[in-house]
């Protein structure tokens, strides 16, 4: 999944994309470089970002969404959490809805559930003004889990069906480095959920935190980090580098299957 931020303030390529002419040729570059998705944003979901307006939103991403849907051939996400904006990316041609708030916003279960529409249910502790302050958890593995599980239930008797449901552990969202590195580890065990697993750890600040490096220059942590994500059963892994990260993955399938 290749991240397009069409935002003037995401932490890693925020105002690169701006103008839809740009974000549209990005997007024809990460499918040629072998994205599957392609995952647009219209609202920085950053440490300390503040909310805007769903009118805001949907000026940012309906010009990138209809111009998408004419120039490339794999499948469009909408990362965001508005019913409102939902129901426009759908209209211009999204088939997944990537919610940081795994669908809790009032009637974003109801706008999505009769459209077939795929979804991404996130774990997130908080919102992304505060989610970094001091997060605290007993059993962060246990306390994740159970939260998507239920999420999971709640969007089942919506109306959508498992086969279109994925869940992400929300890797830095409300997390230490700590935490994030024990939901690492423990990755696998979210199979026990029965649904894939999307792995978001592209350039995120527990790489910083280990490499000391900035963010443009941790492409060789992303990597390691896409690498671990895969070997404990991830079925998506959201990314700036798709080429990159597109090498790992060749190189591990032919590792595990003696290509």
């Amino acid at each position: 999944m290749g991240i397009l931020n069409v935002t003037p303030d995401s932490f890693a390529d925020g105002g690169l994309f701006l103008d839809p002419a740009a974000a549209e040729a990005a997007a024809v570059e990460m499918e040629a470089r072998g994205a599957d998705i392609i995952d647009v944003g219209g609202e920085s979901t950053r440490p300390g970002s503040d909310t805007i307006s769903a009118e805001e939103e949907i000026a940012r991403v309906q010009p990138v969404l209809h111009r998408l849907s004419r120039s490339v051939r794999i499948p469009i996400s909408i990362d965001t959490s508005k019913p409102e904006v939902a129901h426009v990316a759908i209209a211009e041609g999204a088939s997944m809805i990537n919610d940081i708030q795994a669908l809790t916003a009032p009637y974003a279960l109801e706008a999505v559930a009769p459209t077939g529409c795929a979804v991404c249910i996130m774990h997130m502790k908080g919102e992304p003004a505060t989610m970094q302050r001091e997060p605290r958890y007993d059993d962060v593995l246990g306390e994740v889990k159970a939260f998507l599980k239920e999420s999971v239930r709640k969007a089942m008797f919506a109306g959508i069906g498992r086969d279109r449901i994925v869940v992400d552990p929300g890797f830095g969202f409300g997390k230490t480095p700590k935490h994030n590195l024990e939901l690492l580890r423990n990755l696998s065990s979210f199979a026990d959920l029965g649904v894939p697993l999307l792995a978001g750890l592209s350039r995120k600040s527990t790489i910083g935190h280990i490499t000391g490096r900035p963010i443009g220059e941790r492409l060789a942590g992303s990597l390691a980090m896409a690498l671990l994500a895969l070997e404990r059963g991830a079925k998506i892994l959201r990314v700036h580098d798709v080429k990159e990260t597109r090498d790992v993955i060749a190189v591990w399938q032919a590792y595990k299957h003696d290509a």
